[in-house]
């Protein structure tokens, strides 16, 4: 969907149109918040639509994506990939039952950090939902938390969009320069993390 398809239903549909594309864009990460949180910012200058009333309906439409993706999480389970990871597939992973165990076991400790910080990086603030179904996060929790990061990141876009005016495109482009970095510094910190879990892992077996 191109910048051009997201700013015509924002511009047709007003509140309704935006809740509905960052809902969308919570399941389907390639559709970019970033431009449809600043035009929606940008909008505000020239037409019925309040910077309040835009927060709440992306941040009600944020929330409504990331339970989809939760509910997608429950069906899955952590028992049901165990029962995956036992076999074939966990042999080609390097995945043992065990480790769907001990990440349940982190989640539950720290989801409530993972949830609010997540909804800020780029892909990960869609991803971050479904292993909050598996392990079976707590909802009340996860959706205070989701409401809480998404309702941050959503004013911060829409308030530069309002701000930025006609140059609301430049400011999309900057943010997201910073959403790849920032994406890319999560996706290296995971990678070290899972080796020095396996070096460890290894070093007990020995």
């Amino acid at each position: 969907m191109g910048t051009g398809s997201l700013t015509e239903i924002i511009n047709q549909y007003g509140y309704w149109g935006i809740a509905a594309l960052i809902a969308l864009e919570n399941i389907f990460p390639p559709i970019p918040s970033e431009v449809i949180l600043t035009f929606s910012g940008f909008i505000t200058l020239s037409s019925r639509l309040s910077v309040i009333g835009s927060i709440i309906a992306a941040t009600i439409g944020a929330v409504l994506g990331a339970l989809v993706l939760y509910a997608i999480g429950r069906l899955l389970s952590t028992a049901r990939l165990e029962k995956l990871l036992a076999g074939k597939t966990g042999k080609i992973l390097h995945l043992k039952a065990s480790d769907v165990e001990r990440a349940a076991v982190f989640f539950n400790r720290h989801g409530g950090q993972a949830v609010f910080f997540g909804r800020f990086v780029p892909v990960i603030r869609s991803l971050i939902s479904i292993p909050a179904g598996m392990t079976g996060y707590p909802l009340g929790r996860f959706i205070l938390f989701s409401t809480l990061g998404t309702l941050i990141w959503n004013a911060v876009l829409i308030m530069v969009g309002r701000l930025a005016g006609h140059a609301w495109p430049h400011f999309v482009s900057l943010i997201e320069v910073y959403g790849k970095i920032l994406l890319l510094v999560v996706l290296i910190i995971g990678i070290l993390a899972l080796w020095w879990h396996r070096y460890r892992r290894k070093k007990e077996d020995h």
